[in-house]
């Protein structure tokens, strides 16, 4: 089973800007997504952004879009989250996730990391 690490989180302030880094032991065919996911204790597991390592293609939550920025670098198995102009709202447990069927109601996980808190706060 892949394991992923999630690093990069922390304290910033609004319109600050963080990399959130997800190192993977491997890649496998059977989830080809690597989706980031956050959560606020007591609200749902929310998507941001998706990456299918077979084509390049991303996907960004509404709420992500403009600001969060996914990309993978092959040689370190790594995928990251580049989030710019953060805001209060953005603070939360984010999580990477392989994955199928990314924002479908056929969403199937495989591996999930142990998550990093990211808090925006003045």
């Amino acid at each position: 089973q892949v394991q992923l690490v999630e690093s990069g989180g922390g304290l910033v302030q609004p319109g600050g800007s963080l990399r959130l880094s997800c190192a993977a032991s491997g890649f496998t065919s059977d989830y080809y997504q690597i989706g980031w996911f956050r959560q606020v204790p007591g609200q749902e597991l929310e998507g941001v952004s998706c990456l299918n390592v077979r084509d390049g293609t991303t996907y960004y939550a509404d709420s992500a879009k403009g600001r969060f920025t996914i990309s993978r670098d092959n040689a370190k198995n790594t995928v990251y989250l580049q989030m710019n102009n953060l805001k209060p709202e953005d603070t939360a447990v984010y999580y990477c996730a392989t994955l199928t069927g990314w924002a479908t109601a056929r969403m199937d996980f495989g591996s999930w990391g142990q998550g990093t808190q990211v808090t925006v706060s003045s």
